[in-house]
Order: structure tokens, then sequence, then C-alpha cells
């Protein structure tokens, strides 16, 4: 994971290129590493978050805690197959 809050954009997109396989860090509002000093955002939108993605040659999907696809079709949402899935066990 590169947990973009605290390695800030630039450098998640890096680990994207070098292993990292998953942007995590949305969040409604971080306290933690901004309390500490942090000069990252305290949030980015789910454009915003694809924007980083595909910068990095990346394909973007979304997940949720059960690492379900995320699919949006306007303001509407539903929850696909496991990512999981096509991993071999």
């Amino acid at each position: 994971k590169a947990y973009w809050i605290m390695l800030g954009e630039k450098i998640a997109q890096t680990a994207l290129s070098f292993g990292a396989d998953d942007l995590d860090g949305t969040v409604v509002h971080e306290l933690i590493y901004h309390d500490a000093g942090a000069k990252t955002p305290e949030g980015l939108t789910v454009d915003e978050l694809h924007r980083l993605i595909r910068e990095t040659g990346r394909v973007p999907m979304e997940r949720d805690t059960l690492y379900r696809q995320v699919i949006r079709e306007g303001a509407q949402w539903r929850v696909g197959e496991s990512v999981l899935a096509g991993l071999a066990s």
C-alpha cells in the first residue's frame, strides 16, 4: 500500500511504480499526520485519486473494505466481485 496522506501525492505515485498495488488514504477527516505537521491534503476526490493512478500508467479500480470492486454509475454505486477472485489459492 502507498498511504498518500503520509507519503504525499508524488511519493505515493512513485511507490505505485515500484510495487505498491493499493493507493490508500481515502478518509473523511485525517488528524494524526496533520497534527504531526503533514502538509498533504486532508482528502482527495475520487477523480483526483483516479488521476494520480492513471499518471503512473495504472488502471484505477475502487474497492471496499472487503476487497469487492465498487462500481460507480453517476451518483449511484454498487459492489461487484471480489478483486481477489482471480488470485490462485
